[in-house]
């Protein structure tokens, strides 16, 4: 898995402060800050300097490495993974609020934050109040929770005035500190005191924002958070590939396996969400302090339960003094906590999303798009003003429908330029046809077929012209394609097939099927399985539609009573089917990752809930299924960034489709169970009908495609590379 930074220099980044923590945070010195009687400037502060890592963040101008925060994040997320001592997360945020505020005192003060002679500390809890006075403010109060501050020289602190948190710059001497009895043991928090200190203007740092400072704080602290996960998950995983019980190793077991699987998940989506706001808040737009109250609301949570979980896989070692996991998970607590409320961040989340403020996915494509986009726009121009079934015709004919195909069925295109036609052919409101379940058959045709095949199967497709199914599944034989009991006897000029295939979909509607069939039953299960294309006009095809829970009838149960295939309807090799139907496969992962439009969306929510007055735990709730949907959308928008830079990223879209598969089950129970009476009987008045129906066919979304155990098992074995399941 990658970390928070996608590009080669962020890879690099890593690695470098990875090394670091390798060399200067070693067990010894861990254990050395846990067992210390007070907090102590770590001895590879100097060092930490000297790398350059205080000042990543930092305009050049001021000392700094003239990077930017995602920068900063990636330094951190190893920072977390190491559960590092000392104070490098409150000093960095420290100068990070003193660019962010631009005042007099930045130039003054920020140098010394990057070249380590200053060491800064940062308070996010509220307890400090102020008096204007004529030359600055008049302070009192206490501020708990002040990150690093046992060994600080300056603090930054919020304060409360007349209503209002203005951001105020403190001296060690005019405060009082003193060492707090911290859950975190190996880095120390400290209560700051100030009784009747007046502070200059000059240090009340009225270009800081209060939202802005915890917009930062929330990605200072969330890439920690990531770092966290990061250790729980890589922890947990290869303790439960090698420890062995009842002769097996515990991670074979699907409630193990599952459980890391689900980590896993976790952390792509903390890394996701806390890189986006770490971008926002960097390029200064306005969404940012939106982005960053979704950061604050899954990072912390996702390395709290990372964390928790690890010690539930490590089992009684991971609740030793002397095992490391306890302090990972009380620093995941702490940087929580520090945050303040996690209900509070989810409200505001929720608050933003209602009064219509959203955030796209937006991919950054490289310089070199815009010749592309160019080419593309231009020839897209050609066809929309044509008549439907002529630009239908040359949509097919041109390959824009599958552009990733080769020519002629596509056009050879590369990761950008599939993304560029896609934007540009919703911006030419050209709507491309439906292939349903061809647009996965012509991919294996494409790559195994004959070009008569393709000729006769693949164009006809791609114009819109044929519908397909899949029989593949069968009764005994869901997701284990394995299994299938479906033969195929060669005959004079083909094959005769006879077997039963269930949940295939339109099959009642199909002009050709995707065929798997048993031709040789003599070795492993996963040999001597065949690809056909099937006619499904053919004599001794059935069709029985299957009323589903819904009362409608879109699943099928197909017989094959002796059906005849020709020879030419073979695709591939004979027994060498498994390889075909693996492309097809691959293909409807990535597909059904993207969502179904047939299934309620936050849109649908946002909708239903715009319009009613919901109570406080409701609200909370629209705010987490707004913090889902931002981590899917991400999620999916870093595979794409990954394919740009020709990495293998088949692992994510497997964590897109998981967490997509139940997403739009959860808003389809949620609406109905804010419906009351009216959910569940039709009331005039209420979207009554629609959310009964939905909340019904919404049960199929963890189960069609391979179920959410698989997609967990998939994640397990080929993410984490936890031990197949036992034959």
């Amino acid at each position: 898995m990658s970390g928070i930074g996608l590009t080669p220099e962020h890879a690099a980044l890593a690695d470098s402060v990875r090394a670091f923590t390798e060399r200067h945070v070693t067990p010894s010195a861990l254990r050395a800050a846990v067992d210390a009687r007070a907090e102590v400037l770590p001895g590879y502060w100097s060092a930490l300097a000297e790398q350059g890592l205080l000042g990543l963040h930092v305009p050049e101008a001021l000392g700094g490495q003239g990077a930017g925060l995602v920068e900063l994040a990636v330094a951190l997320e190893q920072w977390g993974r190491a559960a590092a001592p000392g104070p490098f997360t409150g000093s960095a945020l420290a100068a990070a609020l003193l660019v962010a505020a631009d005042a007099k005192v930045t130039p003054q003060l920020v140098p010394g934050l990057v070249d380590g002679t200053t060491v800064g500390a940062v308070g996010l809890a509220s307890g400090v109040d102020g008096l204007r006075t004529a030359a600055g403010l008049l302070l009192s109060g206490k501020a708990v929770g002040v990150l690093g501050g046992v060994v600080a020289d300056v603090f930054l602190l919020p304060v409360g005035i007349d209503g209002e948190t203005r951001w105020v710059l403190l001296r060690a001497g005019e405060v009082s500190v003193s060492e707090e009895d911290s859950l975190d043991v190996a880095r120390r928090s400290a209560l700051v005191a100030v009784d009747g200190v007046e502070v200059p203007a000059d240090r009340v740092l009225d270009g800081l924002a209060d939202d802005r400072a915890r917009a930062l704080a929330a990605v200072v602290l969330g890439a920690e958070a990531v770092g966290v996960a990061a250790w729980c998950v890589a922890t947990a995983a290869e303790y439960a590939a090698v420890r062995v019980q009842f002769g097996r190793p515990i991670g074979q077991f699907q409630g193990v396996k599952h459980k890391c699987a689900g980590m896993a998940v976790e952390l792509e989506r903390a890394r996701a969400v806390v890189w986006d706001a770490a971008k926002a808040l960097d390029a200064g737009e306005d969404t940012a302090p939106f982005a960053a109250a979704v950061a604050a609301v899954v990072a912390p949570d996702a390395g709290v339960r990372c964390a928790a979980d690890a010690i539930q896989v490590l089992g009684g070692i991971g609740f030793t003094w002397e095992h490391d996991a306890h302090l990972y998970y009380r620093r995941a607590l702490t940087l929580r906590g520090l945050l303040g409320s996690s209900g509070q961040w989810t409200d505001r989340v929720a608050e933003q999303a209602l009064a219509g403020v959203s955030r796209a996915a937006e991919i950054d494509l490289p310089e070199d798009s815009a010749e592309i986009r160019a080419r593309v726009r231009a020839e897209l121009a050609a066809l929309a003003d044509l008549p439907e079934d002529d630009q239908l015709v040359r949509l097919g004919d041109e390959g824009w429908v599958q552009p990733h195909l080769p020519r002629p069925y596509g056009r050879a295109a590369g990761p950008v330029e599939q993304v560029v036609i896609a934007e540009e052919i919703r911006r030419a409101g050209i709507a491309l046809p439906e292939l349903l379940m061809g647009g996965w058959a012509v991919p294996a045709i494409v790559a195994y077929g004959t070009e008569e095949q393709k000729e006769r199967v693949v164009v006809p497709t791609l114009r819109g012209q044929v519908v397909w199914c899949q029989l593949f599944s069968e009764p005994g034989a869901g997701s284990d394609l394995a299994s299938l009991t479906t033969r195929a006897e060669r005959v004079e000029g083909g094959w005769k097939v006879t077997g039963q295939k269930v949940w295939t979909t339109v099959a009642q509607f199909s002009d050709w099927a995707m065929l798997l069939a048993r031709t040789d039953a003599s070795g492993p299960k996963h040999e001597g399985i065949t690809y056909f294309i099937l006619d499904m006009s053919s004599p001794g095809v059935t069709v029985r539609p299957l009323r589903e829970a819904t009362g409608s009838a879109l699943f099928n149960e197909v017989f094959l009573d002796g059906v005849f295939v020709p020879d030419d309807c073979v695709v591939g090799e004979v027994g060498q089917g498994w390889a075909v139907a693996r492309a097809t496969l691959s293909s409807e992962r990535v597909a059904l990752g993207r969502g179904n439009a047939s299934y309620p969306t936050l849109a649908d929510l946002l909708r239903f809930a715009g319009g009613r007055a919901l109570d406080p735990v409701a609200r909370r709730e629209v705010g987490g299924f707004v913090c889902e949907n931002q981590a899917i959308d991400l999620i999916g928008a870093r595979g794409v960034l990954r394919q740009l830079s020709g990495a293998d990223d088949g692992t994510a879209a497997s964590v897109g489709k998981l967490l997509s598969m139940r997403f739009g089950q959860r808003i389809a129970e949620f609406c109905v169970g804010e419906l009351g009476t009216a959910g569940v009987v039709s009331v005039a008045g209420e979207p009554s009908d629609r959310w009964m129906d939905q909340v019904i066919a919404c049960r199929a979304m963890t189960i069609y495609g391979g179920t959410t155990e698989v997609q967990l098992n998939v994640i397990g074995e080929r993410m984490l590379g936890l031990p197949r399941d036992a034959a």
